[in-house]
């Protein structure tokens, strides 16, 4: 217990440096969902809100934000025709990439300054396995999504 105690602080306390250090053209939420759909080639926004522990209605204005500037772009499920598929555009790789690299710049920086080689190496191993972990269950859909498809929620939000 100890050690997760430690470790979730350190994360904490570090996504909370590296959230200060953004551009600031993308709210936290928005930042979240096109980082999501950068990772994947077509998702639901079911799917989305999932992987981000939140529920599809919490992210309805997010998505509409995302469709309007262009950083989205929402298709038929060909599998589903209840629901939408969420694509991230080039533009929104872009606004993404732009939003990101100050926080990449001041880790850099500050990896280079204040670690050795051997604890950088030690930490980019770290970020693999809390990768890994963060994926555990990911898997699963959530329990609004598993019932019977006449009581289902529609979720093209």
């Amino acid at each position: 217990m100890a050690a997760a105690h430690k470790i979730r602080r350190g994360v904490t306390g570090f996504a909370a440096r590296a959230r200060a250090e953004r551009k600031g053209v993308l709210s936290l939420n928005q930042t979240s969902v096109l980082g999501v759909l950068a990772r994947q080639e077509t998702i639901t926004p079911g799917e989305v809100a999932h992987r981000l522990r939140t529920q599809p209605q919490s992210l309805t204005r997010t998505f509409a934000v995302l469709e309007e500037q262009g950083w989205v772009r929402r298709v038929p499920d060909p599998s589903d025709g209840r629901q939408s598929l969420l694509i991230i555009t080039a533009a929104g790789r872009q606004v993404l990439a732009d939003e990101m690299r100050p926080r990449d710049e001041w880790l850099a920086g500050v990896l280079e300054r204040e670690l050795t080689q051997t604890e950088q190496d030690l930490l980019v191993v770290a970020a693999t396995l809390l990768e890994r972990l963060a994926e555990v269950d990911n898997d699963v859909a959530p329990v609004e999504l598993r019932v019977t498809p006449r009581s289902e929620p529609r979720v093209d939000v």
